[in-house]
C-alpha cells in the first residue's frame, strides 16, 4: 500500500530509507517544540498551551504535504517570524497578542486563496533555473551557518560581527565530535548516517553536562490549547498597522516557503528540466493549510523548513518522509521530556554537513555569463549575511533584471520577474 500511494520504487526508495530521513528531519527541527513557546510566552501567552499549538499545527501543516503534495518536506511555526510576532507586533508596536494572532489568521486566508488561484504556482515556476540552484547553495550556507551560531562553534562579536567561538566549551566538542561520526560514517558510505550522528553526539554529551536527562516520567499528556485557541481580535483589522504587520507576514512567509521548496527540491533532483517542481501547488497548500490552523490552534505562521534538507540528505524523495516526521510530532506530544533533550550541539553537525550537501547545485551553475553569475553569487551570499532566505532571494531577483535589462536583454525576463522586481522594490521604500 505504501508502495504504490508514495511510489517508492518510482522514486528509488524504500520504506526504510524514508522513514529514517522522516526521523532525521525531526531531530533537527525538534527545537522548536522548546523555542517557540519560549518566544511566544514573552506576549503573555500560556507557554504550555503553545507547545501543544506548536506541535499541533506542525502535525497538520506536514501531514497536507506528506499525504496531498506527497514530498517530503515538513513545516512548523518558522523562526523570525515568531519573533516578529512577538517582539515587533506585541511588545514593539504596543498590540495584543490576540491582534498578532489574527493578522496570522487572515495570512493564512489570503495564502489559501493565492495558492487556489495559482499565483504562488506562477512565483516558483517564474524563478530562473541558475537563481534556483543559487538559492539551493545559499540555503546550504544559512543552514550550516545556524548550526554553527546554535552550538557556539561561531560566536557574536561586536568588532567583527562573527568569530571563532570558544574551543574550549564542551557543547563545542560535542559538536566537532558529532561532525567527525558523520563524516566518518558518510565516508562508510552508512546509511543514516545524519541520525546516528545525532545521537551519538547526545550520548556523548550526558557526561559533559551538555545533554540533560529528563527529570521524571517521560510520559506526558498534551497540554490544552484552550488559553489560545480561537482568541483573535478583529477590532483594528481596518488599520495601516495591520496593513504593515500583514504585509511583512505574507512577504517574509511566502519567499522563506518558496526558497526552501525551490532550494532543497533542488538539491534532490526534483526540479523538472523546464524548471518547474511536481505538485508545487499542493506543497504551498499545505503551509496555508498549516498557517490557518495554526493560527487557530494560537501559534505564529507555520511554514516549509529548511531542515527537510535533512531528510533529503538521508534520501528521502516522498511523502512517507513527510508521514514519519508527522508521526515523530505525534509522539513529542506525549514523550516531550525525551526528544527535548536532544542538545543543539547534537543536531549542529547535521545542519552543518547537510549545509555541504546543499552546494552542489552550485556545479550546474554558468559562471561565465556575467548576468547570471551576479545575481546567483548575490543569492548565495547574502541569505547567511541577512540571516534571511527571502532576503537572498530578493537580491538575487532584483540583481538579475537589473542586469538583463540594461544590458538590452529584456527578452530573458518574464512578465512575473518584472512585477516582482517592482514590488520588491516598493518594499524597501514602504
Amino acid at each position: 500500500m505504501l508502495e504504490k500511494f508514495f511510489n517508492l520504487k518510482g522514486n528509488n526508495t524504500s520504506v526504510r530509507t524514508e522513514v529514517i530521513a522522516g526521523i532525521t528531519t525531526f531531530m533537527t527541527m525538534a527545537y522548536i517544540l522548546a523555542v517557540n513557546p519560549d518566544i511566544l510566552s514573552a506576549t503573555g501567552m500560556d507557554k504550555s498551551a503553545v507547545f501543544s499549538a506548536t506541535t499541533l499545527s506542525a502535525i497538520v501543516g506536514t501531514l497536507v504535504m506528506a499525504l496531498w503534495a506527497r514530498l517530503p518536506f515538513a513545516l512548523a511555526p518558522g523562526m523570525g517570524l515568531n519573533a516578529f510576532f512577538a517582539f515587533t507586533v506585541v511588545l514593539g508596536m504596543g498590540y495584543s497578542w490576540q491582534f498578532a494572532l489574527t493578522a496570522v489568521l487572515i495570512e493564512g486566508i489570503i495564502f489559501l486563496l493565492l495558492t487556489a488561484f495559482n499565483i504562488r504556482e506562477v512565483i516558483v515556476n517564474a524563478i530562473p533555473m541558475n537563481l534556483k540552484h543559487a538559492i539551493s547553495a545559499g540555503i546550504g550556507l544559512f543552514i550550516a551557518f545556524i548550526g554553527m551560531q546554535n552550538t557556539g562553534l561561531i560566536a557574536n562579536s561586536d568588532a567583527t560581527l562573527v568569530t571563532l567561538g570558544d574551543m574550549s566549551s564542551h557543547t563545542v566538542w560535542i559538536t566537532l565530535f558529532g561532525l567527525v561520526v558523520i563524516g566518518v560514517l558518510l565516508a562508510l558510505k552508512v546509511r543514516g548516517a545524519l541520525l546516528i550522528g545525532i545521537f551519538a553526539a547526545t550520548i556523548a554529551g550526558i557526561p559533559l553536562g551538555v545533554t540533560h536527562l529528563p527529570e521524571g516520567s517521560w510520559l506526558t499528556l498534551p497540554p490544552s490549547v484552550e488559553p489560545i485557541a480561537f482568541k483573535f481580535d478583529f477590532s483594528s483589522i481596518f488599520t495601516v498597522d495591520m496593513v504593515i504587520v500583514l504585509f511583512t507576514f505574507l512577504f517574509v512567509d511566502m519567499f522563506d516557503t518558496v526558497g526552501t521548496l525551490i532550494g532543497v527540491a533542488s538539491k534532490a533532483d526534483m526540479i523538472r528540466e523546464d524548471g518547474t517542481l511536481p505538485r508545487a501547488k499542493q506543497a504551498l497548500f499545505a503551509d496555508a493549510v498549516g498557517t490557518t490552523v495554526g493560527a487557530m490552534l494560537g501559534t505564529s505562521t507555520v511554514t516549509t523548513y529548511v531542515e527537510s534538507a535533512s531528510g533529503v540528505a538521508e534520501g528521502g524523495r516522498t511523502g512517507l518522509t513527510a508521514l514519519t516526521t508527522a508521526g515523530m510530532f505525534l509522539l513529542a506530544l506525549f514523550l516531550s521530556p525525551l526528544f527535548l533533550m536532544v542538545p543543539a550541539a547534537a543536531t549542529a553537525p547535521a545542519l552543518i554537513m547537510v549545509g555541504s550537501f546543499m552546494m552542489s547545485p552550485i556545479l550546474k551553475i554558468n559562471f561565465d555569463d556575467y548576468t547570471e553569475s551576479i545575481p546567483v553569487f548575490l543569492t548565495i551570499i547574502m541569505m547567511p549575511l541577512a540571516y534571511s532566505i527571502a532576503e537572498g532571494i530578493v537580491f538575487g531577483m532584483l540583481s538579475y533584471v537589473a542586469l538583463k535589462l540594461l544590458s538590452g536583454r529584456t527578452k530573458e525576463v518574464s512578465w512575473v520577474m518584472y512585477l516582482l522586481a517592482i514590488l520588491f522594490i516598493l518594499k524597501f521604500f514602504f
